[in-house]
């Protein structure tokens, strides 16, 4: 499930506005600073030190398709990460060419299908139909089990969270409300704030697994669904999602577990050599599933499912209106129209790689996770935040500015994840990082980077490391909304 990075070209415009936060000035001088360091953002982003223009409007003759491939060409020259060598955290899952290749002849095939005209597109609505299926054998779902594909894992859980919240409404509860770890995806804060449900945010314990005594005084009379991640972003860790089960099943609450990052490693540890989690349909208690098969599924972007115990929790998400004067209309989560092409190169993709090839992706992926994790303990001023057993691995220090660490790895080329309560930084292992060599070129640049930072642990924070530092230190979060707002603005401003 993918977030805009803040990149570090913007990171002095951020400082600004928070540095006159820490002096004495009055609110309205607070908001023009603010303001002054949305402008100048919105004006830097993306174009500066280049001169590629905007296009305003259509060209007044159509371009032919060399002119539109160097123009391509121009616009990949904008990027300085390289992330074909694994010097990127997550985001680019597999690059393996032959899959690449069918995969790109699939979806040529299919570019103009729609699977809302079931009719017209049925070869398409049966591939939707077996990715589901397939998936629930790999979660072992029952006879009733069910699903629905979706565009990544943000509609996932926007479409199980709704569907919780429409059976709390068929239960009398006006005023539902999820309770979720604190370390839940900030997709399940967006699904609240969209459908009009309260998130009660519960802490994490040393483990940075959801404290199991603090959900279940959150839970109330209101409660309708509990959620676990298999594993969480930040820093990696799986829920015990059997314990929350019980809690679930007592509580005749649903349980949703978040399985968006894991979905294609947790099925295959044990043939990949490690220990089994139990985390799916097989305990008793799990009541839906997200699992994003554009990431370690290694399909087209775009790509998700949502899965459920039985039909009728499906039934809730679903949308129709049958006094349309255009006819009956139905779809099965947000979007009507859907691109037949994600579908088809995601059903290309799970039979490309079948049963084996996942396992054999899994163990290159952990070998090469657990390599880093076991490494990183060794280097002096760094830890490894709770105990990883997947691909994830979050790293902090006790001696030294954890942000100005990731600003020497941004240096060296690398871009990795900044995480704030507490502060650290992750990267999240992927195919590309199993290419030779990269591992170790990692940790030999994290080592070195470590190394300056213990000769100089009181080094003035510079880029990304000064804006992260002080914007946990700013008790009004508004202030932080707006510059994350003005970031998003300024994407779209030409």
């Amino acid at each position: 499930m993918a977030t805009y990075e803040v990149a570090d070209w913007m990171m002095k415009f951020v400082k600004e506005a928070i540095n006159v936060l820490f002096l004495e000035h009055e609110p309205w001088q607070i908001q023009n600073e603010v303001d002054k360091a949305c402008k100048e953002l919105q004006n830097s982003l993306f174009n500066a030190g280049t001169d590629l223009a905007y296009m305003k409007k259509l060209p007044e003759t159509g371009m032919k398709s060399d002119e539109i491939f160097t123009l391509i060409d121009n616009y990949e020259l904008l990027g300085h990460v390289n992330w074909k060598k694994g010097h990127v955290s997550g985001t680019v899952y597999n690059y393996d060419k032959d899959l690449t290749k069918l995969i790109a002849k699939v979806y040529e095939r299919f570019v103009w299908s729609n699977p809302l005209h079931t009719d017209v597109f049925p070869e398409v609505v049966k591939m939707e139909a077996e990715i589901i299926r397939m998936c629930l054998s790999m979660f072992h779902g029952g006879t009733l089990s069910c699903g629905s594909v979706t565009s990544g894992g943000t509609e996932s859980i926007l479409m199980a969270c709704l569907s919780y919240r429409n059976k709390g409404y068929k239960l009398g509860i006006s005023q539902p409300e999820v309770v979720a770890p604190v370390t839940a995806h900030a997709a399940f804060n967006k699904a609240c704030e969209y459908f009009g449900m309260k998130l009660i945010s519960v802490p994490v314990n040393r483990n940075f697994q959801v404290d199991l005594a603090a959900m279940r005084r959150a839970i109330t009379k209101n409660t309708v669904m509990l959620v676990a991640s298999a594993p969480q972003y930040p820093h990696g860790i799986i829920d015990n999602v059997e314990d929350i089960a019980q809690i679930a099943l007592r509580r005749k609450i649903g349980l949703h577990v978040d399985c968006c990052l894991g979905g294609f490693l947790l099925p295959f540890l044990n043939d990949a050599g490690y220990d089994e989690v139990h985390f799916d349909f097989t305990v008793a208690g799990v009541t839906s599933i997200s699992a994003d098969t554009h990431k370690y599924g290694f399909a087209p972007k775009g790509s998700s499912v949502v899965l459920y115990r039985d039909k009728e929790q499906r039934h809730l998400q679903y949308f129709s209106v049958s006094d349309w004067p255009g006819g009956i209309y139905a779809s099965p989560s947000i979007a009507g129209s859907r691109s037949g092409a994600v579908i088809a190169g995601c059903w290309a993709a799970m039979v490309f790689m079948g049963w084996p090839g996942y396992v054999k992706t899994t163990r290159k992926i952990l070998k090469v996770a657990h390599k880093i994790r076991d490494q990183i303990k060794k280097i002096d001023g760094l830890h490894i935040l709770g105990d990883p057993k997947l691909s994830v691995i979050a790293i902090g220090s006790k001696n030294f500015d954890i942000y100005q660490l990731n600003q020497l790895m941004s240096d060296k080329g690398w871009n990795l994840n900044a995480l704030q309560f507490p502060p650290s930084i992750h990267i999240c292992c992927t195919m590309t990082h199993a290419q030779p060599g990269v591992a170790t070129k990692f940790l030999r640049d994290i080592k070195e980077a470590a190394a300056q930072l213990m000769k100089e642990p009181r080094m003035t924070p510079t880029g990304s490391a000064a804006m992260y530092g002080m914007a946990q230190t700013i008790p009004d979060r508004s202030i932080i909304t707006d510059l994350t707002n003005a970031f998003l603005d300024g994407i779209y401003k030409t």
